[in-house]
């Protein structure tokens, strides 16, 4: 059982869009000590909650805060999540996942906080970067990346084996440029963090702009979505930080066509796309990314949900119809 007295070992886990911190995450959560509860607070730019139901997979006790940035409305999501996280699990350690297009300033301000100084204790900012993308300038000079990497105490390499001898020696080179000098940086592929990575404490390096931050279109996280059972076909959107999602919650009943679903998927305009949903063959877990697909088996859940994220504006009704169609419903339906 945790000692309500010594403090929570916590520690942020961050990466930009589609760089893989879930499947870290679930890869040390594979990892923790028999006997130990974990808990994570999950924040994804989307609305409908995918990273959190995959992650409960592995045992972990998980609390979302879905539809924007957890550091938003003076951290007070966050605070909330955090609360109530702590309150139900009494975990041993918590790992906190910041949506990829989020800011860490002021996450860390509040873990770092009065009001968390004998609750939590901050262990190593671990920061995933795809070193394939180091090759892109907007990736480069895109604050909240750069901010990211500025706040790592252990900057990591993952999908390394996606990526050429060139690239990894891009990375290196970059890596060692930046400060602070002798920051920890290695190479992993697949997810594959150390567990004995999370110990320690976070020596809390500066990032390059603490003020930099654009907030979401303001929603009120606190309302819980509609029954699935009442309303069994849930299309949902949000916009912010230059990106847009469009999500569903789709009442289990409804199975889809997994082939249609994933035609859906490899639209080239999509940057990310994830679904967690019942299809004619069973539960399946979709992840699509710079068109690469993963399809793993998942568990039966209590609704299924589809989740896409572009640069671009696009047209709510036309994905909405596609992914009807894959149901085998209409418009009206």
């Amino acid at each position: 059982m945790p000692d309500p007295v010594r403090p929570i070992p916590t520690n942020l886990i961050l990466g930009f869009l589609g760089v893989g911190k879930t499947t870290a995450i679930l890869d040390l959560l594979r990892q923790k000590p028999e006997g130990e509860v974990w808990a994570v607070l999950v924040n994804e730019f989307g609305e409908v909650g995918i990273d959190g139901a995959i992650l409960e997979t592995e045992g972990a006790v998980v609390r979302e805060i879905p539809g924007g940035c957890m550091c938003c409305v003076a951290g007070l999501p966050m605070q909330i999540g955090l609360n109530q996280l702590i309150a139900r699990a009494k975990p041993d350690r918590l790992l906190i996942e910041p949506t990829g297009l989020g800011h860490p300033s002021q996450i860390l301000e509040t873990l770092t906080g009065e009001h968390y100084q004998s609750v939590l204790t901050l262990g190593p900012v671990i920061t995933l970067v795809d070193p394939r993308k180091l090759e892109n300038p907007r990736v480069l000079e895109n604050v909240q990346f750069r901010d990211q990497v500025a706040a790592a105490d252990i900057l990591v390499a993952n999908k390394t084996d996606l990526c050429t001898d060139e690239q990894l020696k891009a990375f290196d080179q970059w890596a060692a440029q930046l400060a602070p000098a002798g920051r920890a940086v290695y190479h992993i592929a697949h997810g594959h963090l150390s567990v004995n990575w999370v110990d320690g404490e976070t020596a809390l390096p500066e990032v390059s702009d603490p003020h930099a931050h654009h907030h979401h279109h303001g929603k009120d996280t606190s309302t819980p979505p509609p029954s699935i059972e009442d309303n069994p076909w849930q299309l949902v959107a949000n916009r912010g930080q230059g990106h847009s999602s469009i999500g569903w919650r789709i009442h289990p009943g409804l199975m889809l066509d997994e082939n249609a679903v994933l035609a859906m998927a490899m639209d080239d305009r999509l940057l990310r796309f994830k679904a967690v949903i019942h299809t004619i063959e069973g539960w399946r877990v979709l992840n699509v990314v710079d068109g690469s697909v993963s399809i793993l088996p998942g568990e039966p859940r209590e609704l299924s949900r589809v989740e896409l994220i572009t640069a671009e504006a696009l047209d709510a009704s036309e994905m909405d119809q596609l992914l009807r169609a894959s149901a085998g419903l209409s418009d009206q339906d």
